[in-house]
């Protein structure tokens, strides 16, 4: 089964680099004229996160194609750092501690990266078990989302934080039933 992933489109938090999850931000304007550029393979189904942002590029990118939300492929909860970057948080001991930790500890009244983690990918196991018939699935969904996935299924042994990507780019993979493979950015 060919797979795409695909990051929603620039928001204005994505602008101002603030950590936004649970947010229902909307695509800013320089978002949507980027994606407008863009073109992407059209896949049998079309997969999207429950927030605006991943709703408003699939509609831009994919016009004419219905999609399937599926909410347990949306960001993560920032808890107390939702909203706010890396300035804002500068003075925040536990920001720094969760830094050094390597993104491990979780969010002060939020969600833990390995809850987020397996949330993500049990989302994405029961999609394609429940659409294995499909010859090809696209999902447009977060950063981290895309990240969690690649960083446990893909046969590359790469890091979570090595599978960033920007907005409105992703990658194109073959789901062998087990693994992600031939892996491309797109």
């Amino acid at each position: 089964m060919k797979i795409y992933f695909i990051r929603h489109g620039k928001t204005y938090g994505n602008v101002m680099k603030r950590y936004i999850g649970k947010t229902d931000e909307q695509l800013c304007e320089s978002g949507i004229k980027e994606l407008e550029k863009l073109s992407f393979q059209k896949s049998e189904l079309l997969i999207c996160s429950p927030m605006k942002r991943c709703i408003q590029t699939a509609e831009i990118l994919f016009p004419i194609q219905k999609y399937v939300i599926c909410d347990s492929l949306r960001e993560c909860d920032f808890g107390d750092f939702e909203g706010k970057n890396y300035l804002d948080l500068s003075e925040n001991n536990y920001y720094q501690s969760w830094i050094d930790s390597g993104g491990i500890l979780p969010f002060p009244n939020g969600e833990s990266p390995l809850s987020f983690r397996n949330r993500c990918t049990d989302g994405f196991k029961e999609i394609v078990r429940q659409y294995a018939d499909m010859n090809s699935i696209s999902f447009v969904v977060h950063g981290g989302t895309i990240m969690s996935i690649l960083s446990k299924f893909s046969v590359l042994n790469f890091d979570y934080f090595e599978w960033h990507c920007e907005n409105g780019h992703g990658y194109s993979c073959e789901w062998n039933g087990k693994n992600l493979t031939d892996t491309e950015r797109i």
